[in-house]
């Protein structure tokens, strides 16, 4: 026996005979997601505890690589990006924690978490592509050694470490999924490995791996789950989810409490352990919330809030009642009292002020890389959001201009007039200035502007890691149009000098002066689609098609006297911004999962 094998203690949580023993004694894993990068550093504290008085003993959070490396080679670990600081915050609060890390984490997050320059040079994402690899090797070298010393086994709160995510339903590369198993285990992780997949048969044997104890993700079918556990494993559903997540377009999903909990108590009647998806579902701030493909792009909206028993704002509802009261009778002695309700603002309106078109706002922006055909976001280190493409076409009155392929969509303009938006999933043709007559033969010259918008990139299945941008070029005709120059818009508020106008798009800003900073939810009423800041700060997006309606802008964000409201809208801007008493998340439908 090595000298590292006497120094290495023994893990807290393991397995015997398809039981969970937490050092040595039969221990049920009452656990609930909630992530840290999807709530303002200044709450963890706040949710945890009310994770806690729901009477759950874990929780449960991915680490996404993006967040945290979103160029190469430089890595955050601060602020609300301080992973280390939420472990050991839910240790000192009596939480343990299930940790499941990079590379892959889907949570309907922008790449699944992977970084866009990784998925960029490599359409092998998820396998044992050697320059994948490296790129995870890199990574995890950083990340797993600043988390091994917060294992439980050395005094900390961290219980278990999931190797892969639902690998399962995307791939069979064994090699992979020993090789991310084996570098845990070599950096220093001495827990209890898992893997997560749905229940057939099909996805937990892609998705299993030697070493590391199968677990599951279901809405409803814990019979399946009981039929296809390994021998020897403990029945743990990884993720129960309890709601679900909105696309831009459809209904708000809701799930009922008696639904959610009747799945809940007939796992652990069998003797399972729970992890619920999500408790505290967050919110996708910035431009973070990713996309589904299902025969057309589906991106995700802002709001994460998932009909959680913990809201998007801390606000507890009758699922948070239903499981206190089903985990209490877990617990040896009493639940942690359940915490205030959170501060909201009063009601107000402001209205806004335009400060420069769309057209305006690009043009500000600094001319970059100039190249034949229209270069990628991932070619040009653009992470999401928008890139102008700029060319001078020469054409003739009438002429249709073509995208062949999208991703996702474009704001078109000849010189200073808007002449329409082209979608990925919708029209991509249309028709340039001018009325053509028999026998003219004359051309018009003009700067053809295109404003590409990435509405989120796909976080789940064979289309992860897709690009961005006009991979197929510029169709004039029947000819490409060459020559470009790109602009990038950055996550930041466009830096313009105020010129007003009445373009129906651009950017524009609402002031409001606040005595007392609390939580706010933000709306819209006239807009149509945009991007909005508070002070500064990149909340997300809001869509006319709904179905959010209000915007979640948690208490921290908000000063005392003058805060700035920025809106920069692609499609027709509103008339004011209003702060509202509650959330509207929109027209609700029933569901449960699969």
């Amino acid at each position: 026996m090595t000298d590292s094998a006497v120094d290495t203690p023994p893990a807290a949580l393991t397995v015997e005979d398809g039981a969970l023993l937490k050092r040595g004694r039969p221990f049920r894993m009452l656990s609930g997601a909630v992530h840290y990068f999807r709530i303002h550093p200044d709450l963890w504290e706040d949710r945890l505890r009310r994770l806690a008085a729901m009477g759950a003993n874990t929780v449960d959070t991915y680490v996404p690589w993006n967040f945290h490396e979103r160029v190469e080679g430089v890595r955050d670990f601060t602020g609300g990006r301080d992973v280390e600081r939420f472990v050991r915050l839910a240790g000192e609060i009596g939480l343990d924690v299930f940790l499941r890390p990079s590379p892959y984490i889907c949570a309907e997050w922008s790449n699944g978490g992977i970084p866009f320059w990784v998925s960029g040079r490599t359409g092998a994402v998820r396998t044992s592509d050697r320059a994948f690899l490296a790129a995870v090797d890199a990574w995890c070298d950083e990340l797993i050694p600043r988390l091994a010393p917060l294992q439980a086994a050395y005094g900390g709160p961290i219980t278990a470490v999931q190797v892969e995510n639902e690998y399962g339903s995307y791939g069979s590369d064994t090699a992979y999924l020993e090789h991310l198993r084996d570098g845990l285990r070599a950096r220093g992780i001495v827990e209890l490995l898992t893997t997560a997949d749905g229940t057939t048969a099909d996805m937990v044997r892609n998705g299993s791996v030697a070493g590391a104890m199968g677990s599951f993700t279901f809405g409803t079918g814990v019979d399946k789950a009981v039929h296809l556990r390994a021998p020897g494993d403990a029945l743990v559903c990884a993720e129960l989810w309890g709601g679900w997540f909105d696309h831009w377009g459809e209904r708000h999903h809701v799930r009922s409490a008696a639904s959610m909990i009747g799945t809940v108590e007939e796992l652990l009647q069998a003797g399972g352990s729970v992890s619920l998806y999500m408790a505290h579902g967050g919110t996708n701030f910035g431009l973070w919330a990713g996309a589904n493909h299902d025969g057309v792009l589906q991106p995700t909206v802002t709001s994460y809030d998932s009909d959680a028993p913990i809201g998007e704002d801390g606000t507890l509802n009758d699922k948070f009642h239903a499981l206190r009261a089903l985990f209490a009778p877990f617990h040896d002695g009493d639940l942690p009292e359940i915490p205030a309700p959170p501060r909201r603002q009063p009601a107000a309106t402001a209205p806004l002020a335009r400060d420069a078109s769309l057209l305006e706002v690009v043009r500000s922006a600094p001319a970059g890389s100039f190249s034949p055909q229209p270069l990628s976001f991932e070619e040009l280190g653009a992470e999401d959001g928008l890139v102008a493409y700029e060319s001078r076409i020469d054409f003739a009155p009438g002429a249709t201009l073509a995208l062949p392929v999208l991703h996702d969509r474009a704001v078109v303009y000849v010189d200073d007039e808007r002449l329409g938006v082209l979608e990925r999933d919708g029209e991509r043709t249309l028709t340039l200035p001018g009325v053509s007559s028999a026998g003219d033969l004359s051309l018009r010259s003009g700067v053809l502007t295109i404003v590409v918008e990435s509405l989120g990139r796909i976080n789940y299945g064979p289309l992860t890691g897709q690009g961005k941008g006009i991979p197929g070029g510029v169709l004039i005709g029947r000819r490409f149009a060459h020559g470009w120059t790109h602009r990038l818009l950055g996550l930041d508020v466009p830096d313009v000098t105020p010129a007003g106008g009445s373009a129906p798009d651009g950017l524009a800003r609402a002031v409001f002066d606040v005595a007392d900073p609390a939580d706010a939810w933000l709306a819209f009423p006239d807009g149509v689609r945009g991007l909005v800041w508070l002070n500064g700060f990149l909340l997300g997006r809001y869509a006319a098609i709904g179905p959010q309606v209000t915007l979640y802008a948690p208490g921290p964000l908000w000063r005392a006297g003058r805060n700035t409201v920025h809106v920069l809208d692609t499609d027709g801007l509103g008339s004011a911004v209003e702060i509202r008493e509650a959330p509207d998340f929109g027209p609700v439908e029933e569901f449960i999962g699969y």
